[in-house]
Parts: structure tokens; sequence; C-alpha cells
């Protein structure tokens, strides 16, 4: 009796080995078969928008990923092939000076994560990106119904190269959106946005990274025009091919005599080899009134045509941007004229708007609603890059060749 109960624990215990095995086994051919049918499944969606994808004009050769990547110079049809979208799926800001600062730490990943299909035109693109929204706070913004690309440094660069100039007028919010553009120009995370050039001790730490948008700390160091980096840092300035980015500030109507003429120096009396880009954000210090704005809207128009009459019957592109949602510092006495209402409102009412003066038109409150502010205004460098990132896209579907 006794050896027969030791033969049975044997067996029982040889029979519970067999059965963890058998269930390890299991589970690992389980999870071979998913990973396996899982990898089928992206190789093949990839294919197929690969296959998908029409051939392009021109190539923009990219260094921070080695091959190239198709460059939208026409504005034509937009694939969806894996070169073509490689940036939209990494860190671009990978090789960006202060990208590994211990308080600098922004990946191009955590403002944009990409989905298909791209938006195909200019109208379908800023009704998705002025309609989209965030899944929580400061998380990455999504155009909604199409996407947006996220472009190099070099495709930044070719693009902003096919203008003349491009021109942006309005306030402070717009400086910042230059400045944002100027970050991806010059690929500085830390500075790129303001005159690092003639900073003081106190400057470099207060106007660092994501407080180069700090509107206290750092109101009058931003960067103004490409001009300014090329006379005083010309270094810094990533782009191989001449590019011409300029704000002037506009702030309010009655428009001052003064900046409309400083503004009007900036066009050619005669017509340019290559056509010019207006960008106009107007809205908070008029309170959001509408007819200021639009009387604000079309007296710059009306200067630009007494200045430069060729573009009545050329390419004018236009783009109008309204102003950011509010913050939670917003003051109680301006929440009746510059609250969220006002701002929705105001919003809506301007798109109509400029849409009778074919004037594009890129609303920003729901970029701006979930995402951190300075004050009750003022983006963050993330936002404000997410905000010139659109612009970018807005330009690269710009067909130059109507010029």
């Amino acid at each position: 009796m006794h050896i027969f109960g030791r033969a049975k624990q044997t067996v029982i215990r040889a029979y519970g080995r067999f059965r963890r095995k058998l269930f390890t086994r299991t589970v690992v051919h389980l999870t071979l078969f998913v990973v396996a049918f899982t990898s089928g499944l992206v190789a093949r969606e990839w294919s197929s928008r690969l296959t998908r994808g029409s051939s392009r004009d021109s190539f923009c050769s990219t260094q921070e990923f080695g091959n190239q990547v198709l460059s939208t110079k026409r504005s034509l049809s937009i694939e969806e092939g894996t070169q073509y979208r490689l940036p939209d799926i990494v860190d671009t800001f990978a090789n960006y000076k202060y990208r590994n600062h211990s308080e600098c730490q922004i990946s191009s990943q955590d403002l944009h994560v990409p989905f298909s299909p791209l938006c195909s035109s200019r109208d379908e693109f800023l009704t998705a990106v002025s309609g989209g929204g965030r899944a929580g706070f400061d998380a990455p913004y999504m155009p909604r119904g199409c996407d947006m690309r996220w472009y190099t440094t070099e495709e930044v660069c070719e693009i902003i190269s096919r203008f003349e100039k491009v021109i942006v007028v309005g306030d402070s919010m717009m400086r910042h959106v230059v400045g944002a553009i100027n970050v991806l120009l010059r690929k500085d995370l830390g500075y790129g946005a303001v005159t690092n050039w003639n900073f003081n001790e106190d400057e470099m730490n207060k106007c660092f990274c994501n407080h180069q948008m700090d509107v206290k700390a750092c109101s009058v160091q931003g960067i103004y025009s490409t001009s300014s980096v090329l006379e005083h840092d010309p270094h810094s300035l990533a782009c191989e091919q001449p590019v011409d980015l300029v704000i002037e500030l506009m702030l309010r109507f009655p428009l001052d005599p003064i900046e409309v003429e400083r503004f009007r120096a900036l066009i050619s009396t005669t017509k340019p080899a290559k056509p010019y880009a207006f960008i106009f954000g107007h809205g908070l210090w008029n309170d959001l009134d509408l007819q200021a704005t639009l009387n604000w809207l079309d007296g710059i128009g009306h200067s630009i045509l007494d200045r430069a009459p060729y573009l009545s019957e050329s390419l004018w592109s236009r783009l109008m941007v309204t102003p950011n949602a509010a913050g939670i510092r917003k003051p109680d006495q301006w929440m009746l004229t510059q609250g969220d209402k006002a701002l929705q409102v105001f919003e809506h009412s301007v798109r109509e708007e400029s849409a009778k003066r074919r004037i594009e038109h890129f609303g920003t409150y729901n970029m701006s609603i979930q995402s951190s502010k300075f004050d009750s205004v003022h983006l963050d460098l993330k936002g404000n890059l997410i905000k010139a990132m659109a612009v970018v896209n807005w330009l690269a579907m710009i067909d130059t060749r109507d010029w």
C-alpha cells in the first residue's frame, strides 16, 4: 500500500506538470498567432496606402530620417505612402536643440497623433482642424474627419520658400504663431521663438523653452521676422533656400496710420516672381466686436490692393485666424465680452463673413479649449506649435502655379 501511494503521488505530480506545460505552450502559440495576424493587417494596410498614393512633382530630402520625403509642392493629391508620412509617426524634434533638456521634454508625438486619411483640400482641412478636439487636457490634438501632416523642418523651409513673403498681421497671439514657426525653422525648442542672441542671463532663464510664449516674462523678446534672424544669428536658420516670414502688429480698429504704412512697405508695387500669403488675426483688442473686426480686415485689404493692384487678378491667399478659447484665469469682468460664449459666437460669425470676402478661416477655439495657457489668452509653446503646423499645412495646400 505504501508503494502504491507513492506511485499515485508521482503520477499526479507528473500530470500536473504536463497540464502546466500544455497551458504555457497554448498561450505562447496564441500570442504568436495574434502577433502574426496583427502584423499582417498592418503590412497590408500600409501596402494599400502606398498603392493608392499618386506620384509627386518634387522631392524634399530629409536629413533627419535619411530617406527622401515627398513634398506637396503643387498642393495636388495627398498620398498615404509610408515615406511621405514617416515624419508623422516619429519625433521630428529629436534633433532639435535642447530637446533632451530636463525642462524641455517636448516631442512632436505629444502634439499630434496621425491617422488616415489626410485632408485633400484646403476647405476640408480648415473644417477639420477648426472642428477637432483632444481626448483629455493637453492631449495630442486631432482634426476631425481627416488629418494634417506634421512636417519636418526641411519641409517647412521648402513650403515657406514657395512664397515671396508670408506676411502675418495681428496681435500677440499671431506673434506667437510666428515665433513657433521660427522654432521649426531654427530647430531650436529652447530659444527658437525669441531673440536669444541679445539675451542677458535673466532672460535666458525666464524665456526658455515653453516659457518663450509667456507674455509677462517675454513680452518684447519675440522674433518678428526671419530677416532679423538672418541679420543677427544667420547660422541658426536651418533652411537652405531663402525664406521670408514677418509679422506686423496691428492690434485694433481704427487702424493706426503708422502701422498701415509700415505694413504697406512689406509689399512690392510690382508683381514679384512668387506670390504672397497673408495671415490675419484679430478680435480681443476690440472686445470681439464683429463689425470692428470686419472694418479692420477690410481696411487692411484696401491698403493691400492700393499698394499692389495686381493682386486683384492674381493668386491672393488670405487666412483669418480667430482667438483662442478663454482660460481659467480670465478675470470675471471680461467674461461677458471675451468669455467662451462670446468667443464661439465670434468665431462662427467671422467664418461666415470671411467667406463672403473670399478669405479662408481657421478657428482655434476647439484646439485651445483643453490646453495650457499662461494667462487667460496665450497658449504655451506646445499649443502654438500646433497652430503653427496648421498654418504650414494651409500654406502647403496653396497651388502657387496660379500666380
